[in-house]
């Protein structure tokens, strides 16, 4: 259950540094990891990932910069410093973009004697289909796309993408590697709703696909009984990784 337990991060998606707390205080001995992302961070700052980080908490800052290499590189360094354990990237940025921040980070948790984050690039946005990509001018379906952009995260030395567990296999066989990552928002227990989300999987479902790691908002989130939810999806890992 252990191992079970420390594939599911828990996105913080609240407003406030209270709500997040609360959170975090319950739901800490069920879960692997924190997600902090747009909202919390912009409501809140630097200090909410400080504190849950103080708390012993490992933390994923979902704030998937693209921006020109430089901008990109200095604030994944400032990233790295919160003392975050994962933290990403948009692949679509380009190799430069992902290569400087990657070698940036590095060589300053190396000189500062600290741990180096996880650094994962997004691929294709799980709220996003085929139309999207077309409105923005990428032809082609998700599945080449994600296929594309996993390869240039790749060869700028990432350790993993972001994307769907629909394409998971599609990106272990590009990978080839066991210690790439995948890491899989839009999951979705079977009664939960799918919110804003398209391509969608259950928890069972995306750890068979072979997805390392499962994000989870809303449906513990905004349950009443949040360690009740996150309990059942760590059995449901647990019982989908028994099955492989």
């Amino acid at each position: 259950m252990e191992e079970a337990r420390e594939k599911l991060i828990v996105a913080l998606d609240v407003p406030s540094q209270r709500e997040a707390l609360e959170l975090c205080a319950r739901l800490g001995g069920h879960v692997g990891a924190f997600k902090i992302g747009l909202q919390l961070f912009t409501s809140e700052g630097g200090e909410i990932v400080r504190r849950i980080v103080a708390e012993g908490h490992r933390v994923f800052l979902d704030l998937k910069f693209h921006d020109i290499p430089n901008t990109v590189a200095s604030a994944c360094v400032e990233a790295a410093r919160l003392g975050v354990w994962m933290l990403n990237v948009h692949a679509s940025g380009g190799s430069e973009m992902m290569r400087r921040a990657v070698d940036s980070v590095r060589e300053d948790s190396d000189r500062r004697g600290a741990d180096c984050p996880l650094m994962i690039a997004v691929t294709v946005l799980t709220s996003s289909d085929r139309a999207t990509l077309n409105e923005s001018g990428v032809t082609g379906d998700v599945d080449s796309q994600v296929e594309r952009l996993t390869q240039l995260a790749m060869k700028a030395g990432l350790d993993g993408v972001v994307a769907s567990a629909l394409e998971v296999p599609r990106i272990k066989s590009v990978a080839e590697a066991r210690h790439f990552l995948t890491v899989t928002p839009g999951i979705r227990p079977i009664q939960a709703t799918l919110d804003d989300q398209r391509r969608v999987t259950t928890p069972m479902d995306a750890i068979r696909n072979g997805s390392d790691f499962l994000v989870v908002g809303r449906p513990i989130t905004a349950s009443p009984e949040p360690e009740q939810v996150a309990i059942s999806i760590v059995e449901e890992i647990s019982s989908a990784m028994r099955g492989q």
